[in-house]
Order: structure tokens, then C-alpha cells, then sequence
């Protein structure tokens, strides 16, 4: 009977699991419908501007935005680990954190080495593993996700601008997970900063635009509307990530539940019906001992 109690502890256990993974995989995928939408509406937008800018970047050389475009040698890097604030979503701060740390060892190993690189982490489980290990992290945001909006993106944008105009850092890169699907994600290491130049020659608008009223003042007013829309795109590409691996795991780890329910129920009938038989035969040899 101990071994059937024991059975019986861990059937109630695994489906009172199974009923919580069951709803935080609900949840996730309500949120992911809302952030899968404002992601798919604002991608395009932001991928036409991106093009735009980059055609634009060759005739940068005179105005005040500039600066932006300005590719020195990498001295000082900064590189923007975004993450999620709660786990229980697979493999999906993991990879972001893997891909820093590799950053760190290899391509950007000499200003590692020489203190020149640091972290600036949105989200709570990157801050936390890069805070714990002693990595460089010089900022930290943990509230964004909790309020996403453009305006609270816009400070952390404006602030990465500031920093790179003022030289405090030369390459600024952001690490996150690209939205693809509910199941997929794709781990992305973007350059925010330098603008980086049009493929190919570089030297001409692949469109020949009509500027009105001019293109200084067109590009004057597009450059930093554009780099914060990106930024703004990466925040909301990772968020939506979030939920749709969050809903893989949850409804990965309601399957296993469901399978490991079913075995348990099995050992719990063999158990039940051997301690039933045992029964049966103590009464059978009971019986046969008084007619003797």
C-alpha cells in the first residue's frame, strides 16, 4: 500500500503541474497575439526606413547627423543584452546571454581585456547573470517590458545616441531574439550604431528621391527618428519572442506531463491490482490453513 500511496502523491503532483503549465501556455499565447500584431505592423515600416537611411548614409558627410555614421575603430564597445524578466521560456535568455559572452571572448576580446567594453541589459535575467558573474554592466533597465510603449524605448535610444555622438563608445550592438513564429526565434546581433552603409558601392541612392522642402532637413529629421524605430523594433521582436517561446515551453512541458501522467496511472492500476491479487492469495491461504 506504501507503494500505491506514493503513486497516488506523485499522480495529484504531475496534474496539478500539468493544469498550471496548461494555463501559463493560455496566457502566453493571448500576449503573444497582441505582441505578435504590433510587431508585424511596425516591421515593415521599420525595415522601408532602415533602407532609406542607409541610402541616405553617403550623404551624411555635411549634415549634423553625421555623426551617427561615423565608423572609427572600435576602442570602446557597448553591447545591449536584451532579455526577458521571467524564465520558463525555454532556451530564450540563455541563447542571448551565450551570444554576449561569446562576443565578449572572441570578437571583442582585446577591449574585454583592456576594460573597454561594457553592458547595458534590458530585461531582469540578463542583468542578473551578467550582474552575479561580475561583467561590466554599466546600466540596467528592468521596467520596459512591464510597460512597453514607444516613449519608454525612445529614453534608452536617445540615451545609446548620446553616448556614441559624445565618443563614450564607438560601436554600440544589440543582442536579441528576432520574431519569427511562435516556435521560432532568431538569435540577432545588430549594429545600432555606426549607421551601417548600403551594400554595394555605397555611393548613390538605389532610388532617386524628390526631397521637399530639402534633403537636409529631411535628413536631419529622419536619421534619429529612424535609429529609434529600430531600437524600438528590436525591444518589440524580442518581447514577442518572449511570449511565443514561453508558449512553446509551456505547451512542450503540458505534453510531458500528459505522457507522464498516463505511466503513472499505469504503474498505479499494476500496483493497485498486484496489491489486490496479494489480497486474494493471504485469503486463499488462510482458508486452506483452518481446513487443515
Amino acid at each position: 500500500m506504501a507503494n500505491l500511496k506514493e503513486v497516488r502523491t506523485r499522480i495529484e503532483s504531475v496534474n496539478s503541474t500539468m493544469q498550471i503549465t496548461s494555463a501559463m501556455k493560455l496566457v502566453a499565447a493571448s500576449k503573444l497575439r497582441r505582441a505578435q500584431g504590433a510587431i508585424l505592423q511596425l516591421r515593415p515600416y521599420a525595415q522601408k526606413l532602415q533602407e532609406f537611411l542607409q541610402g541616405l548614409s553617403a550623404g551624411l558627410d555635411q549634415s549634423d547627423e553625421a555623426v551617427y555614421s561615423d565608423n572609427r575603430e572600435p576602442k570602446n564597445v557597448l553591447l545591449v543584452v536584451v532579455t526577458s524578466n521571467r524564465g520558463l521560456c525555454g532556451a530564450f535568455n540563455t541563447n542571448v546571454i551565450k551570444r554576449a559572452d561569446s562576443l565578449m571572448r572572441t570578437t571583442y576580446k582585446q577591449q574585454y581585456d583592456a576594460g573597454a567594453l561594457s553592458l547595458y541589459c534590458v530585461g531582469k535575467k540578463g542583468a542578473e547573470y551578467f550582474t552575479n558573474h561580475k561583467y561590466p554592466v554599466i546600466a540596467q533597465d528592468l521596467e520596459l517590458f512591464e510597460k512597453l510603449e514607444y516613449e519608454n524605448a525612445l529614453s534608452i535610444a536617445e540615451t545609446l545616441m548620446a553616448d556614441f555622438a559624445d565618443k563614450k563608445y564607438d560601436r554600440i550592438e544589440i543582442i536579441y531574439n528576432q520574431f519569427k513564429n511562435a516556435a521560432v526565434q532568431i538569435l540577432q546581433t545588430e549594429q545600432f550604431l555606426p549607421i551601417l552603409p548600403p551594400e554595394g558601392d555605397g555611393t548613390t541612392l538605389s532610388v532617386d528621391y524628390i526631397f521637399e522642402p530639402n534633403k537636409e532637413d529631411i535628413v536631419s529629421e529622419l536619421v534619429p527618428k529612424s535609429l529609434k524605430i529600430q531600437f524600438y523594433k528590436a525591444i518589440l521582436d524580442s518581447f514577442a519572442s518572449e511570449h511565443g517561446a514561453r508558449m512553446t515551453a509551456m505547451h512542450m512541458a503540458t505534453d510531458n506531463a500528459t505522457e507522464l501522467l498516463k505511466e503513472l496511472k499505469l504503474s498505479y492500476n499494476k500496483a493497485r491490482q498486484a496489491s489486490i491479487t496479494n489480497e486474494i492469495l493471504e485469503i486463499v491461504s488462510g482458508a486452506e490453513a483452518l481446513k487443515g
